[in-house]
This record gives structure tokens, sequence and C-alpha cells, in this order.
């Protein structure tokens, strides 16, 4: 009985280790995903964006001391996969976007 109650907190407690990060301008970056993708390829009914936002290493600034966010998106048209960063100033209350890149993955 031991084990199976340290196994079930060993089991609850990785999930959370592993979780990652959520970054308060998540949702503000999904929503740029859509009108970047719109913005290269036209309005297209097929074009998807996954929720899952990853936050990665943040990038220095060129021009300063400071340090800006970035946000990692995939998004889909037909079978297209595109990878974008959403480049994003260092702020605790708002969403100042700076910078975007966008990737289209191929087997090339």
């Amino acid at each position: 009985m031991i084990k199976h109650a340290i196994l079930i907190l060993f089991l609850v407690t990785s999930g959370f280790a592993s979780a990652e990060p959520v970054h308060h301008c998540s949702t503000e970056a999904i929503a740029q995903a859509k009108k970047l993708l719109d913005f290269h390829f036209g309005l297209d009914d097929r074009t998807e964006i996954d929720k899952h936002v990853t936050v990665l290493k943040p990038i220095k600034n060129p021009a300063g001391k400071g340090k800006f966010d970035v946000l990692e998106i995939y998004g889909h048209i037909y079978k297209g996969t595109y990878r974008m960063h959403f480049i994003y100033a260092q702020t605790d209350n708002q969403c100042l976007l700076v910078g975007q890149e966008i990737l289209e993955i191929t087997n090339l």
C-alpha cells in the first residue's frame, strides 16, 4: 500500500516539474500567429494555430541592457507547418511586441 502511495505521489509531482511556464503574453501571441500567417499567405479557412506556446530563452536587447522574451508557436495551413517566434519586451503587465519571425518547416 505504501509503495502505491509513493508511486502516485511521484507521478503527480513529476507532472508539475515538467510543466512549462505560462507567459502573460501567451494568448496575445496566439492571436498574433494567426495574423502573421494571414499576412504572408492571405485568408485561408484551413489555417490552424497550435494552442501550445513554448517560452524560449530570453534574448539580449541589442540596443540596451535589457532582454526580450521569446514565445514559440506552430501554425499550419493545409500541408504546410510554420514555426513562429514572437519577441516581446519584458514587462510585468503589458504585451509589447517588438519582433516576429516565421519559418516554414520543410524536409529539404
